[in-house]
């Protein structure tokens, strides 16, 4: 048993799974296909323990506000940044994510895109749909022997890498962090140089504000004559109306985009962009790591966070809270005390714990930025009244009993 809440909404079509282990676990569980806007989202968090979104829901200081019981936010994806991380932090929020879970589907789709668009695969399936039969090598390369440019060498950078080699492609990467190069792939030392020199550009950054509008007409104009382009990590680092211009004049070949600074909110939304109806252009609505198997280790691996952190306050690999997990001594209670990081407060909890004659079985103490976590395991003696002196400590943000 805890304290803690025990309803848990699930957005975005989540993977069953996740349903299934969360009921399992003893919380209400309530689903809903599409996103919420915040409005929406507001009027349905009252009481909710146990939130989860994908990309499209953004959750703001507003709905943490509006959350009262909320004790963890779940990214049923890979970014986070549509969560106010330092709002979900000042209010004792755990935010959990899977930035592992859907790698292989992401890489396989930018494999697939990169070998579609330099078949030019898109325009020939049009042609006959249309009854043309066109057969002709025009325009029509092997992969082989060409220049792939990796912008962004984290998880899914890195494995792209991988089986691009496995292709027969050269590799060339650039990113801001000092990254080990894969294999035969080699760092370039600005993306001027990568853009020179590949015959494909793809993009894979994070979602970080100052990411917004990284690449823009100026870089298009750096790609060489004839090359491609694919955007398969967020809609908002891109100029789409340059790249429309850089198509519609033939400099660069053909792009593959999956992710759109607007995108609908539910299936059977219009889509709107300026990249519909251009040539060798394949759209897709956001489907990067949208693979059932990817889903369901996304599903399992989130829930299973969300269980762990409740029931035992693990809360490893999370992203804005101090990463602890520590065995719980059978027969014990629990405190899960989440508090800002400023000296003394441990000294302060042990020495109430002290003087009512508890005795700690074990601890484990983490701090990451302004906030601190502590896990703290006694037999018996901590009574109400202890736990109401430490809720009311001036650097407590939340405390949870576990029983």
């Amino acid at each position: 048993m805890t304290d803690g809440p025990t309803r848990a909404l699930l957005l975005e079509q989540i993977h069953p799974d996740a349903v299934e282990i969360l009921r399992s676990s003893g919380f209400e569980v309530e689903t809903l296909d599409r996103a919420l806007d915040e409005d929406e989202l507001v009027e349905r968090v009252a009481g909710v323990g146990l939130l989860g979104i994908r990309s499209k829901t953004h959750v703001s200081q507003r709905v943490i506000d509006a959350a009262g019981q909320l004790v963890a936010i779940g990214a049923f994806c890979i970014g986070t940044n549509q969560i106010d991380l330092a709002a979900a932090s000042a209010a004792g929020v755990a935010v959990f994510n899977a930035p592992f879970s859907n790698t292989r589907s992401v890489v396989e789709l930018a494999i697939a895109e990169i070998i579609s668009l330099t078949r030019r695969l898109s325009e020939k399936n049009a042609l006959m749909h249309d009854g043309v039969w066109d057969k002709s090598a025009s325009g029509a390369h092997e992969v082989r022997g060409r220049t792939l440019g990796i912008v962004g060498y984290g998880n899914i950078g890195t494995q792209l890498s991988v089986l691009a080699e496995n292709l027969g492609m050269k590799v060339l990467f650039f990113d801001t962090a000092d990254k080990l190069a894969l294999g035969n792939a080699r760092r370039c030392l600005s993306l001027k140089d990568l853009l020179a020199d590949s015959d494909v550009v793809t993009l894979h950054v994070d979602g970080r504000p100052a990411n917004e509008n990284f690449f823009g007409e100026a870089d298009f104009a750096l790609m060489r004559p004839g090359s491609l382009f694919l955007n398969l990590s967020r809609g908002f680092v891109v100029d789409y109306a340059a790249l429309r211009t850089h198509i519609e004049s033939g400099h660069i070949a053909g792009a593959a985009v999956d992710v759109f600074p607007v995108e609908p909110k539910g299936r059977g939304d219009e889509f709107v962009s300026e990249l519909r109806g251009l040539a060798n252009v394949i759209l897709t609505p956001h489907i990067g790591g949208s693979t059932e198997e990817a889903q369901q280790d996304i599903g399992r691996f989130v829930a299973g966070k969300f269980r762990d952190y409740v029931l035992d306050g693990s809360t490893g690999m999370s992203v804005n809270v101090p990463g602890i997990s520590l065995p719980r001594p059978d027969g014990t209670l629990r405190l899960i005390h989440l508090h800002r990081n400023v000296p003394g407060v441990l000294a302060r909890v042990n020495g109430l714990l002290a003087d009512n004659g508890v005795n700690v079985e074990a601890q484990l103490l983490g701090t990451r930025g302004d906030v601190g976590y502590v896990v703290t395991d006694s037999a018996s003696g901590t009574t109400q009244t202890i736990v109401d002196q430490i809720r009311a400590m001036p650097e407590t943000i939340r405390l949870r009993v576990i029983f």
